[in-house]
């Protein structure tokens, strides 16, 4: 028996098996397992779209709830590079927003720092201040960015201080949310017109 004959016969062969398998339509599959058409959508028929309640903080684009004394939501980042700058950060918030500041901690921000180890002590020891606001965390896990932003959503009283790039990102979809950064040595402040740091657009 040739080569070629060979390969023929095992293809009709490797042909039949394919065809002896059932169609995913076939009524002897049970109806959960069975493949079904979906009805091609009506181009007339009314769409209903799920949107979020606006919050009622916000006037327009003006946040009502945001007023001295500022509560600012700390990232990790945020105190790193203070303490690279050597910017205290009480008395740069002070000097950005001309009011009384109170910084907040959440459970996320310092779990993630002592994650970091030795190299961030000197931040965490910061963190450790009583000056500090503590924010507890419900949720599993100590992804803080996922929290910054979900505390963000639901109370819109808050100032986001951070320097994360994707964090800012996320927030800025969110409105009537300010975020500060640190930038030229001082803390700015950005979607905040009427504070001293604000960049003049």
């Amino acid at each position: 028996m040739g080569k070629s004959t060979r390969t023929r016969k095992f293809a009709q062969q490797r042909f039949a098996q394919m065809k002896k398998m059932i169609s995913l339509k076939d009524a002897r599959i049970k109806p959960e397992l069975r493949v079904v058409k979906k009805k091609k959508a009506d181009p007339h028929e009314m769409k209903v779209k799920e949107v979020p309640q606006v919050s009622s903080a916000l006037f327009f684009q003006y946040n009502t709830q945001l007023g001295p004394p500022y509560h600012i939501l700390i990232d990790t980042n945020f105190v790193n590079f203070s303490i690279k700058n050597k910017l205290d950060i009480f008395q740069n918030m002070m000097d950005c927003l001309y009011a009384k500041c109170i910084p907040y901690v959440t459970d996320c921000v310092t779990g993630e720092l002592e994650k970091l180890g030795q190299k961030y002590r000197v931040a965490l020891k910061i963190l450790k201040d009583p000056r500090f606001e503590r924010l507890h965390c419900s949720h599993k896990g100590t992804y803080a960015d996922d929290c910054i932003v979900q505390r963000v959503t639901q109370h819109k009283c808050y100032i986001v201080a951070t320097n994360d790039k994707d964090l800012k990102r996320r927030i800025r979809k969110i409105p009537g949310v300010p975020i500060m950064y640190i930038s030229q040595h001082r803390y700015t402040i950005e979607r905040m017109p009427d504070a001293y740091g604000a960049p003049k657009t």
